[in-house]
């Protein structure tokens, strides 16, 4: 098996058709063999009457585990982790569609950068905007920054070339099996966010690198739940909040990188 691709589902009526599709196309264009899990999160908004008419026209390529309620990112995600059978594993949200052209060259360049264990794309809006997609791990500072002035944040210039980055947010990796083996699953104490950035801290820790490839782009239709307008706080904020202080205590940092930066050898 080439590919292994991992999507969740939670009300994504509006997504999840798209996204799927925008797999098949990429596996059959560019020739590889591949499966999709689909882990549907009790969604009421029609998306398991979308998924299981998908399953019927799609067939076995296209696997769903269907929940009762919604579990959060890491639970689920490592539901489908367990049973993915692919060289590399290809995490992707319900509101991201990948295209052949971007899957073919990050496998390529998998292939060509063995330390490379997480590979992102560029990740643009529908309309072609830049997306705000990696970054410097956080500190307290400037996850307040990024909550009061997300939109100047993504003014900034992307980075130019391939390479390694701190983080990425995990809307779209492509993971090697090998690097999986090496961090191991999805912390499941952290129930939404920030999962991503403990795994690529993870990433580092056991001796692979996380990799900014913006040479090819996906689009990424992102729905935001955890940024509610304005400076209201929702449900998604407060369990965000809660996961960065358990990030914090977990990797024993919070206002300042060097300390972190040593233990990892980002820079060494």
């Amino acid at each position: 098996m080439d590919v292994s691709a991992v999507v969740l589902s939670f009300n994504s009526k509006r997504y999840i058709e798209t996204c799927v599709r925008s797999l098949v196309k990429s596996y059959a264009e560019s020739g590889l063999n591949g499966e999709i899990y689909v882990v549907e999160n009790g969604s009421v908004d029609g998306s398991v009457d979308i998924l299981k008419a998908l399953q019927a026209e799609i067939g076995q390529i296209l696997q769903v585990i269907y929940l009762p309620e919604n579990t959060g990112t890491t639970y689920s995600r490592n539901m489908a982790l367990r049973q993915t059978k692919g060289e590399a594993v290809l995490i992707l949200d319900s509101d991201a569609y990948m295209n052949a052209p971007a899957l073919q060259a990050m496998l390529d360049y998998r292939n060509a950068h063995p330390k490379a264990g997480l590979i992102a794309p560029k990740l643009i809006y529908p309309d072609g905007r830049f997306q705000l997609s990696v970054d410097v791990f956080p500190t307290v500072a400037r996850k307040l920054q990024r909550f009061i002035s997300l939109r100047e944040l993504e003014k900034r210039e992307p980075p130019a070339a391939a390479g390694p980055v701190d983080y990425a947010i995990s809307a779209c990796w492509l993971l090697s099996k090998n690097a999986i083996e090496a961090t191991g699953l999805l912390d499941e104490r952290i129930f939404y966010s920030p999962e991503d950035v403990d795994y690529c801290i993870r990433i580092w820790k056991a001796g692979y690198q996380v990799h900014y490839f913006p040479e090819v782009s996906v689009v990424h239709d992102a729905q935001e739940i955890s940024r509610p307008k304005g400076l209201g706080i929702n449900k998604f904020t407060i369990r965000h909040a809660k996961g960065l202080l358990y990030l914090f205590l977990k990797h024993r940092y919070g206002f300042f990188l060097g300390g972190l930066y040593r233990r990892l050898g980002r820079f060494a």
